[in-house]
């Protein structure tokens, strides 16, 4: 009479390769979780963008800060990942907060506006992060992203 089937030995080894793929994917989906917050913290951005837009193309001028973009104050713009949206000299500076992941909290992203400096009727391009300025552009306003480069989105990226 022959036995089939597996072997302690064989079925603990198998057991064992389980949890160490299962431990190799954790890192890369908590990544995920973080770079996802930092997309879905986005949009508050587009607040702000209109108005500098205008200053733009009435003044070919950036405005200094949120008041002069006729913003609220930037601890007044607040969302689910993001404590405070600030205007420094047309970029808007998210800075993350709140519910946002421990690796966040604190950091600042940078959207800079690029444009054609001699024609105002060229619509504005926004640079995140420490992405590639568009060709013939010039950006407007310091970047002062500290996002760490993996949690960025691809958008931000150089």
């Amino acid at each position: 009479m022959s036995a089939r089937g597996f072997t302690l030995v064989e079925l603990v080894v198998v057991v064992g390769i389980v949890a160490i793929l299962a431990l190799m994917t954790i890192p890369s989906l908590m990544e995920k979780a973080v770079r996802d917050q930092v997309g879905e913290a986005l949009p508050i951005a587009e607040l702000a963008k209109a108005p500098i837009a205008l200053s733009w193309v009435a003044a070919q001028a950036m405005p200094a800060n949120n008041a002069a973009a006729g913003l609220p104050a930037a601890d007044k713009i607040v969302g689910n990942y993001v404590s405070s949206v600030a205007v420094d000299d047309g970029a808007i500076n998210l800075t993350f907060g709140n519910r946002v992941n421990a690796s966040l909290k604190g950091k600042v992203l940078s959207l800079r506006p690029a444009v054609v400096a001699d024609e105002p009727v060229v619509p504005i391009a926004w640079v995140c992060g420490d992405a590639t300025v568009p060709g013939k552009m010039t950006v407007k306003g310091v970047n002062r992203t500290d996002v760490p480069l993996l949690y960025l989105p691809l958008s931000c990226r150089p």
